[in-house]
């Protein structure tokens, strides 16, 4: 390998192999039958060795060098090498026994976790739990770290970010969001039974799509299935899916799950295709992906302009059990702020709160201040302790979250990233989409996702996460936007002006 194109060449392949195992990833969550389980646990593993190993080739690392001092490249291209070169530098800490022994465990610990959700039972998933644990430490110690173990996880989801910066965000979310969900609370709350009943699931099915296609999610690139826990997974721009819950009793979980999981896939089908398998065709950091969630999920889909115009069109779907409510009324239903046990359901305010239980404990665990058999008892405490609600059974509890048997420790706290970078960047959408609170109420949302695709999704991995927040807002990443955003939306729905400094 001696040029650009080599490399492209080289990390193509790399792709292809990586999107391979992404399937059977899809595959196992959403169609595989259960005796499938161990031999599609040593598939990913051998594929995983795979490409850990062409990653991490010798001539492949030289390359890299070699071209990160080549001024001749275009600006994109310097920074895929950048990219490419941090990437190989940590990888190669790696050994490809240590990559395949934590992609089986992850297999056998994502089966066990299903088991033990399934059976409501947390012993059934804790062996394998510890075992992912044990991993991960010692990922840690191979990956290096100046302050905290944890530093080594969160900077493979928020690269650059330590659990220290992670804590001091959360003290100010207590100050402040803890505060001001206090004064919601002691106001009435808005009923909500009439998202409550029974709702055809096929009806369901078919509006969830239909707000997918409005968003503009290509279903020519794209599908959408049914899973037990709704995740977007891509194999490219071209083919890029997602998954939805639909409960028959319960209304939030479809249309939430849609348009959530739609924001994180429209983020990656508006990727350059061009730079398939290179860094400026992958997205920045988890924040940044939470951010379109969020953005699409909170500040557009419990919009009240946005329910002007989707509205008629449930209560055609479902005349009995809503042709009585007006749109005001669903509105404040579908904001409703209340302090509950499931992350997924929670409101956008406490939602924080879940997030923050979970950082708490992932560190907890990593440092060893927290053993797994006490695991379910410290999360019902801290559940009393944030949110004052008692947990019924792990189910509800300890094992509603599909993380931790991905191995995914130091994710949970890109969630609030997230919902902060899209306050923030919809300040500023607002500013510039002069016409946005009419182009909502009419159902137009491509006006917004242009300005999407302009500001963030085509640039990849151009930009770091700060770099492109300050590129939209001037500035880094600012809790104020999100606490503006709360107090003027929540304090008209809940009377609180007059107490609001």
């Amino acid at each position: 390998m001696r040029s650009y194109t080599d490399y492209r060449d080289h990390l193509s392949r790399i792709a292809d192999l990586g999107y391979a195992s992404a399937v059977l990833s899809w595959d196992q969550e959403c169609y595989m039958p259960p005796k499938g389980a161990d031999q599609r646990s040593r598939q990913l593993s051998t594929l995983a060795g795979i490409g850990h190993e062409l990653f991490t080739r010798p001539d492949f690392g030289e390359l890299l060098e070699k071209l990160s001092k080549d001024s001749s490249l275009a600006p994109k291209e310097q920074r895929n090498i950048e990219q490419s070169l941090r990437d190989y530098r940590q990888r190669k800490k790696y050994s490809r026994e240590f990559v395949e022994v934590m992609s089986r465990t992850i297999s056998e610990a994502f089966q066990a976790w299903q088991e033990a959700k399934e059976k409501n039972s947390f012993s059934i998933f804790a062996p394998k739990l510890g075992r992912l644990i044990e991993l991960k430490q010692e990922e840690c110690e191979i990956l290096g770290y100046e302050e905290h173990p944890y530093d080594a996880l969160i900077d493979q989801y928020e690269p650059k970010t330590t659990a220290a910066e992670i804590t001091e965000l959360f003290s100010g979310v207590r100050k402040e969001l803890l505060e001001f969900v206090k004064l919601i609370t002691e106001r009435p709350s808005p009923g909500d039974s009439f998202m409550y009943g029974k709702f055809s699931k096929e009806k369901q099915w078919e509006f969830g799509l239909e707000l997918l296609k409005q968003m503009g999610y290509d279903l020519e690139a794209g599908r959408q299935d049914l899973s037990s826990h709704p995740f977007t997974i891509h194999f490219g721009s071209q083919d890029v899916r997602v998954t939805t819950r639909v409960s028959a009793d319960n209304l939030y979980e479809m249309i939430w799950s849609c348009i959530h999981e739609g924001g994180h896939a429209l983020y990656e089908q508006g990727l350059p295709v061009s730079e398939y398998g290179a860094p400026c065709g992958e997205a920045i950091s988890l924040g940044i992906h939470e951010s379109q969630s969020r953005l699409w999920e909170n500040n557009i889909g419990r919009g009240m302009n946005y329910w002007k115009f989707n509205f008629p069109q449930l209560q055609q779907l479902f005349p009995e059990q809503l042709s009585s409510v007006s749109v005001e009324s669903f509105y404040a239903a579908i904001n409703r702020v209340k302090p509950s046990l499931i992350r997924t359901s929670a409101d956008e305010l406490t939602y924080h709160f879940h997030v923050m239980i979970r950082f708490e404990l992932e560190k907890a665990l990593i440092s060893r201040e927290v053993r797994v058999k006490d695991l379910p008892a410290a999360w019902n405490e801290k559940y009393r302790e944030y949110l004052g609600v008692e947990v019924p059974d792990d189910a509800q509890g300890v094992l509603q979250d599909i993380h931790w048997s991905h191995g995914s420790f130091g994710y949970f706290p890109t969630y609030s990233l997230g919902s902060f970078y899209a306050a923030q960047f919809y300040h500023f959408a607002t500013k510039e989409l002069k016409d946005l609170d009419n182009d909502l109420q009419t159902g137009n949302l491509k006006p917004m996702l242009n300005w999407l695709r302009d500001k963030i999704h085509q640039h990849g991995k151009f930009y770091s996460a700060s770099g492109l927040c300050e590129s939209i807002s001037g500035e880094k990443l600012n809790f104020k936007y999100f606490m503006n955003y709360a107090r003027k939306k929540y304090g008209v729905l809940y009377k609180l002006e007059s107490v609001i400094p």
